[in-house]
């Protein structure tokens, strides 16, 4: 799994946008909607955050001319 700033995955009815990445640690956001930039900021190892997102998809942005959708990775 490659962890990269910015991507955001869904796990259930919640949505994980990693905010910070460094080597051994990830600060990410527990939001609502994927448009939402309000959430609660949490703080984890990367190895804590992989497991969190063991039964999680990754979502990538729809490129159009209005704000981002975001869409499942086959």
């Amino acid at each position: 799994m490659k962890l990269r700033q910015g991507q955001l995955w869904k796990q259930g009815k919640e949505y994980i946008r990693i905010v910070r990445l460094e080597r051994l640690e990830v600060e990410y956001k527990s939001l609502s909607s994927p448009a939402s930039e309000e959430g609660p900021k949490h703080v984890t190892s990367k190895k804590d955050f992989c497991r969190l997102l063991k039964q999680a998809r990754l979502l990538t942005p729809v490129r159009t001319s209005s704000p981002p959708t975001w869409s499942a990775v086959q």
